[in-house]
């Protein structure tokens, strides 16, 4: 990759030949590898088009329904203005009722079987619903967030297209069950892999491409997202030093007195729910001047929804929109927009934190996104507010180690991620070394979790405010 060569060339460069590749008909597959916002679905949308303008039809494949219906919303808008003759469909289950973004659309067509839909140019739907199509087949296709896509999944819906792009971030969360996988572990076509994974264990031969660019995260983000989940490929940045600007229009708390460090511990000024406000300030003075921030509590054991913590995470999101945060874009013309409650995401590792945080929050900022990880993958927003998954535990489990469910965190913002952690996550670290099982045949994922927490615990304790 040429560091002299500007990032809007580059990743034309590249997604040219892509293309190029997909269209020579040489290989039955294309796959496509991309870092946290490098334009996946922007060259979904691309490809979809040149197809739909030389009139080809196109099936494709999604793996949630939230993931086709922003395809669908971002297909029939480009469409509208280059092929207006043009259909999308979009394939659902019985009794599926479409979101305003795409109900209404006159070039959007919804239907839960093909058969009542006429004849769209481009259909999309989840893996699971195409598993039920039994009597179309398509020459193309696209597979688009490839790596949370189970190899079986592919393998039910295979015979449904000749040629196909796939397309997703190999950073990322893998596919998993909840059900034991140890008997598959090894096997070429071990269903539990991702599709991407299995396809290339199967076909070394088909074309492997890189997008190299990540328009999403900022420049403070690009070396520890690079150096902690893609080590040996990397990407660079579509933005400079300086390039993004979050600022506050209202000022820190007045009662907190000037020029006290940012570890400092103020009794008197609470935030609502027990957080000292001096130090949620603080930290979000860090997040907006360094990109970065880790408010971390005194290290204690404690129960998964951690009360205290929860409540940190709550006051963190509160005092941003309290502030007046206003985001700016230097790399978009100097685009600038204040960030509501709705360009705010809150992350968490299990379903019943995200809960607790939503209880916290309770009426206060109806519009911010509380999820977790998987469900937050693929989506982007101007600050993100993490509940780290190793705080306050006794182990260190797979499951808390994954590296994509940490990547996924670390990686949805524009301007800044806040993380609200307890102390001794380092100790537990040490404590907890990589020392899982080795199955033969089986490629060892390389960075693992230990050491990707490792380097993004590295960077964050540089930014931290300390109760």
């Amino acid at each position: 990759m040429e560091a002299t060569e500007a990032p809007g060339v580059l990743a034309a460069r590249v997604t040219d030949a892509i293309l190029a590749d997909l269209r020579s008909e040489r290989h039955r597959g294309v796959v496509v590898d991309s870092p946290p916002g490098a334009g996946k679905s922007t060259l979904v949308v691309r490809a979809a088009v040149e197809f739909a303008l030389a009139d080809e039809s196109l099936m494709i494949v999604a793996q949630t329904n939230e993931q086709v219906d922003d395809l669908v919303e971002r297909l029939a808008a480009e469409l509208a203005d280059r092929a207006p003759d043009a259909r999308v469909g979009r394939l659902g289950r019985a009794g599926y009722i479409p979101p305003p973004r795409i109900d209404g659309r006159p070039n959007v067509t919804v239907g839960s079987d093909l058969r009542t839909m006429g004849d769209p140019h481009v259909v999309v739907a989840t893996a699971a619903k195409w598993a039920y199509v039994k009597d179309r087949a398509w020459r193309w296709a696209i597979v688009d967030e490839a790596y949370q896509m189970r190899s079986d999944a592919l393998l039910a819906i295979a015979r449904l297209f000749e040629q196909a792009l796939f397309v997703g971030d190999p950073g990322q969360l893998d596919p998993f069950s909840t059900v034991d996988n140890d008997r598959w572990r090894g096997l070429t076509w071990d269903p539990m892999r991702s599709a991407v994974a299995v396809l290339l264990r199967s076909n070394p031969e088909l074309p492997v491409h890189r997008l190299p660019v990540s328009w999403r995260l900022p420049r403070s983000a690009e070396r520890v997202v690079a150096d902690a989940f893609y080590p040996f490929t990397g990407f660079r940045t579509g933005n400079g030093p300086g390039d993004r600007l979050l600022t506050f229009t209202g000022a820190s708390d007045p009662s907190i007195a000037a020029g006290a460090g940012p570890a400092r511990l103020v009794g008197s000024n609470v935030a609502r729910g027990g957080t000292p406000a001096g130090a949620v300030d603080d930290v979000l003075d860090v997040a907006a001047a360094t990109g970065w921030g880790l408010l971390e509590l005194p290290a204690r054991h404690t129960p998964r929804t951690d009360a205290e913590a929860v409540r940190a995470v709550a006051d963190v999101a509160r005092r941003l929109v309290a502030r007046g945060a206003v985001a700016r874009s230097l790399d978009r013309g100097g685009e600038e927009h204040p960030v509501t409650a709705g360009r705010i995401a809150i992350g968490t590792a299990h379903r019943d934190q995200a809960m607790a945080v939503r209880g916290a929050l309770g009426d206060d900022l109806p519009g911010v996104v509380v999820d977790t990880a998987n469900r937050l993958q693929g989506r982007e927003y101007d600050v993100t507010i993490v509940l780290h998954p190793l705080s306050g535990r006794r182990d260190a489990t797979a499951f808390h180690l994954e590296a994509g469910r940490l990547c996924v965190l670390a990686s949805r913002h524009r301007q800044a991620c806040v993380v609200v952690a307890r102390a001794g996550i380092r100790d537990l670290l040490d404590t907890h070394p990589s020392g899982g099982p080795v199955h033969l045949h089986e490629p060892v994922r390389f960075p693992d979790g230990w050491a990707a927490n490792q380097t993004v615990l590295a960077q964050l304790e540089r930014h931290a405010v300390r109760l």
